[in-house]
């Protein structure tokens, strides 16, 4: 993996994209399908993970753009 891994979260009423490690949102959108969308362009563009955050804060999806070997190494 080369880029930050992506993360859509609750923030508010809205959804917010936030890079893993960053205090600050990349973008806050109305709609989670929204976020998720543009979560996954930059997962997609950096190589990276994107984890989906349902309404409680814990994650409730992941998807890997990038070089995930299979079977996974451990």
């Amino acid at each position: 993996m080369s880029g930050k891994n992506q993360h859509v979260v609750p923030q508010g009423e809205k959804w917010a994209i936030k890079g893993a490690g960053n205090s600050k949102a990349t973008k806050v959108v109305d709609t989670q399908k929204e976020a998720i969308a543009v979560a996954r362009e930059i997962a997609i563009n950096q190589e990276s993970e994107m984890f989906i955050h349902g309404q409680n804060g814990q994650i409730r999806e992941r998807n890997t753009y990038g070089d995930d070997p299979f079977p996974p190494k451990g």
